[in-house]
């Protein structure tokens, strides 16, 4: 079974940076997806970010690329999320996701592991 366990966010000034880091524990098998969704209040969980778990490939949404850089450390089984020139659209829970692809997948109903959720919050 594997946990994820999720760290950082917090609230700031829009044009500014967090960093946000997701920990794995248990059986993470060579080939595992790590990635971030967000969820505003009213609206769907989207798909923001994602790693492939000792490899070099990296997949963001339209909306974060350039924004945004995913890094893993397979030894940690970590992966982190550097979100810079934040946006008030940027707000919302962000969740920690994992599965085990040869390739990262976009769509949530995809990852059976989840964190609890750290809340962003961007304000104007």
């Amino acid at each position: 079974q594997v946990k994820l366990a999720e760290s950082g966010g917090g609230s700031v000034e829009a044009g500014g940076s967090l960093d946000l880091s997701c920990a794995a524990s248990g059986v993470v098998a060579s080939s595992f997806c790590m990635g971030w969704f967000r969820q505003a209040p009213g609206k769907e969980r989207e798909w923001v970010a994602a790693a492939q778990i000792g490899g070099e490939a990296t997949y963001y949404a339209d909306y974060v690329k350039g924004r945004f850089i995913i890094s893993q450390d397979s030894a940690k089984k970590m992966v982190t999320l550097q979100m810079n020139s934040l946006k008030p659209e940027d707000t919302g829970m962000y969740y920690c996701a994992g599965a085990r692809f040869f390739r990262c997948e976009r769509d949530a109903s995809r990852y059976p592991y989840w964190g609890q959720g750290t809340q962003v919050t961007v304000s104007s």
